[in-house]
């Protein structure tokens, strides 16, 4: 059965460089911190991840550290198809003091695309933002 995707797109801008972004995002450690949740995060191209406490799953697919991250991407709840995975895109660059966060998420199921548009921000975006607002 085929379903309805859509795509996400989002910047967000936070102050820290390229490569702290990077870390935050990849580190298993910085990553729970960031979230409060647990996150297993493998470090190579082929390696799996997952992230708030098992809700996200996925594999890595490029990896150039300070500059971009590609994964697939699977949320472990009802409406999501089973099988089906999205793919996420981070590509970082610096922007005065801090980076620029150039998002695209494929591929996300209609039906609750909406919840992720907000789920972004929510959950990533802001919390970056404080995590690196602290240190």
């Amino acid at each position: 059965m085929k379903i309805k995707t859509t795509s996400i797109k989002q910047t967000a801008t936070i102050p820290a460089t390229p490569k702290q972004v990077y870390d935050a995002l990849m580190d298993s450690e910085k990553h729970s911190d960031f979230t409060g949740t647990k996150a297993v995060i493998g470090k190579k191209v082929g390696t799996y991840y997952s992230a708030y406490d098992g809700y996200i799953v996925g594999k890595n697919l490029e990896l150039v550290p300070g500059k971009k991250i590609v994964q697939t991407w699977i949320a472990l709840e009802d409406k999501w198809p089973e099988g089906h995975e999205s793919k996420i895109t981070f590509k970082l660059s610096e922007k005065g003091k801090g980076t620029l966060i150039t998002f695209l998420h494929e591929d996300v199921p209609q039906v609750i695309a909406k919840n992720f548009v907000s789920g972004w921000k929510d959950y990533y975006w802001n919390p970056l933002k404080q995590y690196f607002k602290m240190k």
